[in-house]
């Protein structure tokens, strides 16, 4: 059930129930994983295009959270009975007006951010950005959220890795790679597995909601399968990206490795209640913790002046 706490209306408290700042993380790491690939593959990064990407991309996630929390209040799918952290306007901490400001604030200044970089990179950049707007809205709003679909899991895939990884990289050298491909599908796995941690927690609040996600539409089996294939399938990709770059330093993230089996096991095993907010969590910083190696492995390896 959700927790009951106390929290002053329009205060940093109520602000940060519904921005969720643990969760930003999803967004800086595919920036710090794609600046410091390009750096060690020996691209002259500029300082002000990695902040306004780094700050673009997590206004991003920002807009995305505030959307659910609203889209959550607006269907009245906050039924009390959710298990999780709770949500900002659905207990009055926030007004859906107020939150809603923010919201167009957040894309203002997003795309006033991004200004820069569309003049430098061009239009595909124009493009990417539009379109992770409208999947950062359309999560949770519009007459057909992502969110009431089995394609959440997919889309922060997309967004928060493919597009994400990809998209920086390309402002800063230009071009993309196979490996930063790869890099990309090794970050949206880790992204990805963090809602499916999320949507199978709340699988049966979802289902009495009308949310068909994942794990509400085919059940707690294909969930866990779905997670075992997000968790490990990056560390096959790391194992890839390190032979194509032959940089054995590439291969420092497979230390994460019996941790991210550890939080498999749990997530197998353990009833759903509460204890999932903390593999939730978990699943979050071992994304960091993947992500901060494949990226430490890179600039070591420039410094080094390894292969």
């Amino acid at each position: 059930m959700t927790a009951t706490i106390s929290v002053r209306p329009n205060s940093p408290a109520a602000w940060a129930a519904a921005m969720r700042p643990k969760t930003l993380w999803i967004a800086a790491i595919p920036v710090i994983v794609a600046a410091a690939l390009a750096w060690s593959e020996g691209v002259a990064l500029d300082p002000h295009q990695v902040f306004l990407t780094l700050a673009g991309s997590i206004l991003m996630q920002v807009i995305t959270n505030l959307q659910n929390d609203v889209g959550y209040t607006v269907r009245r799918a906050e039924t009390g009975q959710r298990i999780g952290l709770p949500r900002a306007t659905a207990n009055g901490w926030l007004s859906v007006p107020t939150v809603r400001g923010a919201i167009v604030g957040a894309v203002a200044l997003t795309m006033l951010l991004g200004l820069p970089l569309v003049l430098h990179s061009g239009l595909p950049v124009l493009l990417l950005g539009l379109a992770s707007i409208v999947a950062a809205l359309g999560y949770m709003g519009g007459r057909w959220p992502i969110a009431y679909t089995p394609l959440g899991e997919l889309t922060v895939f997309v967004f928060f890795g493919l597009a994400a990884v990809c998209g920086s990289y390309f402002v800063f050298a230009g071009s993309v790679s196979p490996i930063i491909w790869m890099a990309a599908g090794a970050v949206g796995a880790h992204a990805a597995a963090v809602l499916a941690v999320n949507n199978y927690r709340d699988a049966e609040h979802d289902a009495r909601t009308g949310r068909r996600t994942f794990a509400a539409s085919f059940g707690a089996g294909p969930a866990q399968h779905l997670y075992t294939l997000l968790m490990f399938s990056p560390f096959v990709l790391c194992v890839g990206i390190a032979w194509l770059a032959a940089r054995p330093l590439l291969l420092v993230p497979l230390l994460v490795l019996p941790w991210a089996m550890q939080l498999r096991a749990r997530f197998c095993s353990t009833a759903r209640g509460e204890a999932f907010t903390d593999i939730l969590f978990g699943t979050v910083m071992l994304e960091v913790a993947f992500g901060t190696l494949l990226a430490a492995g890179a600039v070591v390896s420039r410094l080094l002046g390894l292969p």
